[in-house]
């Protein structure tokens, strides 16, 4: 309790302007943090929008999102329709030459999706919910570190001056 108390006459000294203010992060590190936040809102918004333009559900296997995939629906629609006709008829032949096409591009999406998810999205996530909250933890935990340090340099410098202003008898 003591030690908040004093924390607080420390802040609300240095606030005032009576107490000597401790400054440990240099210029540029002063316009890093405040570009953090900016940072951080940008990062979790375009993790937004690339997760809603994946076609197939974030976070499961490739065949998972091979069987939700239209461009997969498609392809075995066209497939199924082929194996009817047979392959003497032109239809037939078509059907199934688009069908092999719509698999194929089917595989490419769903491929094109898993690395995107891995080399964009999961980092973007990390770095706006984990490593940049982090980062304004720690700095919160220097904010009150150096006032404690300023605090405790403020109370011995006063007890300095009480015992050298009293005379000894």
């Amino acid at each position: 309790m003591k030690k908040q108390f004093n924390r607080m006459r420390q802040l609300a000294n240095q606030t005032v302007g009576r107490a000597e203010k401790t400054e440990v992060l240099s210029e540029d590190l002063l316009q890093v943090e405040k570009r953090l936040e900016l940072v951080k809102q940008v990062s979790h918004s375009t993790h937004k929008k690339l997760t809603a333009c994946l076609q197939g559900q974030q976070g499961v296997d490739a065949d998972k999102r091979s069987k939700k995939l239209p461009l997969t629906t498609l392809a075995q629609c066209l497939m199924e329709g082929s194996a009817i006709l047979g392959d003497d008829s032109l239809l037939g032949k078509m059907l199934k030459l688009c069908g092999e096409a719509e698999d194929k591009l089917a595989q490419e999406l769903i491929h094109f999706e898993l690395e995107v998810e891995r080399d964009v999205i999961d980092p973007l996530f990390v770095l706006a919910e984990v490593e940049i909250p982090n980062i304004q933890k720690q700095r919160k935990h220097l904010a009150k570190l150096v006032l404690d340090m300023d605090s405790s340099r403020t109370r011995t410098s006063s007890r300095l001056t009480c015992t050298i202003s009293w005379p000894k008898k």
